[in-house]
């Protein structure tokens, strides 16, 4: 699609749920033009339905939410383009193109780029990332002819790629540098049985280890990995889940302020009185209580769209993501989690009750301020909670007591009845904690 005009109201750098969630909220409070670029896709599209797509339960186009009509009944302009540089003293953007286009107000949401560690080369053949369309299509086409997939890295995105790899029915490696998978989200009970689960799906798991050389075959494509525990893997493919990085490294020699991510006040706007950065790339100067100053989640990034919008449109709005959530897959283990909950908590800070079926992958957290008796959060794995009660638990600062009255009505499990939730004991646990 080609630039209508040479001048926006609103340019918008990213087309992700952040840059794409700003965009529609500027159009219900404005009839101010706006342009979103994105040098990835035409198209904003559910960049965590990706997996779903390689494993054939849904097509490209159905991870795409809008219409391609949407965008001109709401006069949104897109452009695929790749900016090359920002002229916050000209207001101007130049793309690769060599066409410059002024502003009035900036919006980056550039979003992240995943991490590469040494010795991880993904030059050599075989050797790729998982996070844009792109890579998906890069997928596709290596692993026509692979047997044995090697993936590293025991975070979201690495579990994804070992399902996605399973699902077509290839030998699965994965390599974690910590004791069990999910060292970074879940308390040690959890990580063993999310662990235990992925061995019985015929995962290979390599625990307390990393890479340390990669050797290829004659034409340069990925063959064998040697780790530093000294074992040998073969593999034709290699998917790095190592994390993701605020992408900004295209933002030097200007005057935008950055750090690890492009700094940001409450208002979600930089160091330049007319550029704002939201998403992934963004860093809080001062982030609100309880939560990073950089935080890679989809409903953060959702969130951030809404009130630089609000703001932009004449009601300054103080950025609020409001208590922390998270929601993830482990295979068929459904992973959520709200408010905060310590891994290894400090007995006088927080205390938790844990209950786990003794036959199922299920299990439930409970934490709770001990001076308080304040409930704090939950970790729940084979459970569908229902997101708002927990919002409004947090928000409202219920004590623990309470919570537990009440877990039945925050479950979507028709089989969790009263019955079932008392066996679970949480209310003997509690009265033994408050005895002691």
């Amino acid at each position: 699609m080609q630039v209508l005009k040479t001048d926006y109201t609103f340019i918008i750098i990213g087309n992700g749920i952040a840059g794409t969630t700003a965009a529609r909220n500027l159009r219900k409070r404005s009839d101010k033009s706006i342009l979103i670029i994105s040098d990835e896709t035409p198209y904003f599209f559910s960049r965590t339905a990706l997996m779903y797509v390689f494993m054939g339960h849904m097509r490209f186009e159905d991870i795409q939410p809008y219409e391609k009509e949407f965008w001109t009944q709401n006069k949104i302009d897109l452009l695929q383009q790749t900016v090359t540089r920002i002229s916050s003293k000209e207001n101007t953007i130049m793309l690769a193109s060599g066409q410059t286009i002024g502003y009035a107000t900036l919006i980056l949401a550039t979003g992240s780029k995943p991490k590469h560690i040494s010795p991880l080369d993904p030059e050599i053949k075989g050797v790729q990332s998982f996070y844009h369309k792109l890579d998906l299509e890069n997928l596709e086409h290596w692993v026509q002819d692979t047997q044995n997939a090697l993936v590293v890295g025991g975070g979201l995105i690495g579990i994804e790629l070992a399902e996605m790899l399973h699902s077509r029915k290839k030998n699965v490696h994965f390599l974690i540098r910590e004791d069990y998978f999910g060292g970074m989200i879940l308390p040690v009970e959890e990580r063993k049985m999310v662990t235990e689960h992925l061995q019985k799906h015929g995962i290979n798991l390599y625990l307390e280890d990393t890479v340390d050389k990669l050797l290829t075959d004659e034409n340069g494509r990925i063959k064998q990995v040697q780790t530093t525990q000294g074992k040998k893997i073969t593999c034709e493919w290699l998917g790095l889940a190592v994390g993701v990085d605020p992408n900004i490294g295209w933002l030097q020699n200007n005057l935008i302020d950055t750090q690890k991510g492009i700094l940001v006040n409450e208002y979600l706007q930089t160091n330049v009185d007319n550029i704002y950065a939201i998403g992934d790339c963004a860093q809080l100067i001062h982030p609100p209580k309880d939560r990073k100053a950089i935080e890679a989640v989809w409903y953060s990034g959702r969130a951030m769209g809404e009130t630089v919008a609000k703001t932009l449109c004449g009601k300054p709005t103080v950025y609020n993501p409001g208590p922390w959530f998270n929601s993830a897959k482990f295979f068929d283990i459904e992973y959520q989690t709200y408010g905060q909950v310590q891994l290894e908590p400090k007995k006088n800070e927080e205390q938790h009750l844990f209950w786990k079926h003794p036959k199922k992958n299920r299990s439930l957290r409970l934490a709770f301020e001990p001076s308080s008796e304040r409930f704090l959060g939950i970790i729940a794995l084979g459970h569908r909670l229902r997101h708002h009660l927990f919002d409004k638990w947090i928000r409202e600062k219920r004590k623990l007591s309470y919570v537990i009255d009440h877990l039945p009505k925050a479950d979507f499990n028709p089989e969790l009845t009263r019955m079932a939730y008392d066996k679970m004991n949480f209310k003997s646990q509690w009265h033994k904690l408050q005895k002691a």
